[in-house]
């Protein structure tokens, strides 16, 4: 759960003049909500969207809120500069605060960086599909407004071989950080969530990675299977952790993937995106991680959870943002509880997003 305890001088930065949009009316995928006291506003980071902030190519924008309903036009806040080692991309960007400055983790990629690939039978079948250099970068400004710069414009924080997306900042019970991160389909084929251990100044990675769970491990999508499929190799997605500490000490990770619930003529199956939940009761990253049913279906995904902004008369409460739709995919809000066994999901909140 995000809670941004940023000093005092966060709130110099200068407010937005105007607050124009409703959430429904924008372009976001993967959003991202931090919720700045200092600045009293919500800081709702998302890919750029060139049609928005007249700059084309990857980087990542901000659009800033005092009560989740008007937003501000957005403002870039990070462009990969040409000593990156990838100049596509800027997925799922996420803003963390840690040892007193803000840290963007995003996901850069390069397709003409191809990736080996084993010779079947030889290290196991590879999938026929081409694999390239992916994975999840390290930024850092002064403030939420950035301009946010590359920690190491080298290369990714986990291994360069592996093909991997949407790294998150966790921070374990003694305070070492974490980079919680989906190791992609196309080279796994069951696609897995890992983590791998930061240095202390989040400068790169401090050890080897550890695998946490596969996508095939939650048992609910084979058990919504119409039937077993012709001839399709079934990959298993794993995207968008995010991690929620559990009243009691536990752990819980949102993440997302797709149903298997449709049988096509061609003898593919196919189904929608979702929002699902793995919890790991003893609340240590290496689980064991219990997985649970969706929690939001119908081409939703990405979610994250933070908490309101303490207002006269209203006390902070957790609220849920995830995007939802394809070609127009825009971000919901919904209230959620954090208990004890996990998150459960409460009301959509219409009024806020502007959903109909």
């Amino acid at each position: 759960m995000t809670v941004a305890s940023a000093p005092a001088s966060e709130a110099a930065v200068a407010p937005p003049t105007s607050y124009p949009h409703r959430l429904i009316d924008l372009k976001v995928r993967d959003p991202f909500v931090v919720a700045d006291a200092p600045s009293g506003h919500y800081w709702l980071y998302a890919a750029n969207d060139p049609a928005r902030t007249g700059v084309p190519g990857a980087g990542t924008m901000v659009y800033r809120s005092t009560d989740l309903k008007r937003w501000s036009d957005p403002a870039l806040v990070f462009q990969p500069g040409t000593d990156l080692w990838a100049q596509k991309g800027a997925w799922a960007p996420e803003v963390h605060r840690w040892k007193g400055r803000w840290y963007l983790f995003t996901t850069m990629h390069d397709p003409k960086q191809p990736l080996p690939m084993p010779k079947p039978n030889a290290n196991g079948i590879p999938v026929p599909i081409p694999q390239h250099a992916r994975g999840t970068i390290v930024a850092v400004a002064e403030t939420l407004l950035g301009p946010f710069t590359p920690v190491d414009p080298r290369g990714p924080v986990a291994p360069r071989t592996f093909m991997t997306l949407d790294g998150t900042l966790f921070a374990d019970g003694k305070g070492r950080p974490w980079m919680v991160y989906a190791h992609e389909w196309v080279q796994k084929i069951d696609g897995t969530m890992e983590a791998v251990p930061m240095k202390a100044d989040l400068s790169g990675a401090a050890g080897k990675p550890i695998h946490l769970f596969k996508g095939s491990d939650a048992t609910w999508i084979a058990q919504e299977m119409p039937s077993p499929s012709a001839n399709q190799i079934l990959p298993y997605v794993t995207d968008g952790p995010q991690l929620t500490r559990l009243p009691g000490g536990g752990l819980s990770m949102l993440w997302s993937t797709y149903e298997k619930t449709i049988n096509n003529s061609n003898g593919t199956v196919t189904g929608h995106y979702v929002v699902t939940q793995a919890v790991s009761p003893s609340g240590k990253l290496h689980g064991p991680w219990v997985q649970r049913r969706p929690m939001l279906r119908g081409d939703t995904g990405h979610a994250m959870v933070f908490r309101t902004l303490p207002a006269k008369g209203k006390k902070a409460r957790p609220m849920l943002v995830a995007h939802h739709g394809t070609r127009t995919t825009h971000a919901k809000l919904y209230e959620v509880e954090v208990r004890r066994d996990g998150l459960r999901l409460g009301k959509h909140r219409k009024d806020l997003d502007g959903s109909k």
